[in-house]
């Protein structure tokens, strides 16, 4: 093997470094070893949570599919819209309460 090739050590090599480890940290390697493993169960924890919550999520949504497969929506297409839905869809008014009976305003500017 060269000495200017690159890649992963070898045996002999691990072993120096395991060394120089082993030198480096002494007393606080099993401190290191048992908050490696914490942080590694604490992942886990979340990564369990979190697909969890997902299939809940994907749960509910097909719940909710579900229920309102059979009803049509109520959304109409801006053709529709009167001239106080334009205006507010717009920007340019606040959306005022109408009856059956009250015919729009014309916003006055």
């Amino acid at each position: 093997m060269s000495t200017l090739a690159f890649g992963m050590p070898g045996g002999w090599e691990w072993l120096i470094i395991g060394a120089i480890g082993l030198l480096l940290f002494g007393r606080r390697l099993p401190e290191v070893g048992r908050s490696l493993g914490k942080g590694i169960v604490e992942f886990k924890k979340g990564l369990k949570d979190i697909q969890d919550e997902v299939e809940t999520a994907g749960d509910d949504k097909k719940q909710v599919e579900g229920a309102s497969s059979g009803a049509k929506p109520s959304l109409r297409e801006p053709e529709q819209w009167s001239e106080n839905e334009r205006r507010v869809s717009h920007g340019e008014a606040e959306p005022a309460p109408q009856s059956s009976s009250e015919q729009p305003r014309p916003a006055s500017g």
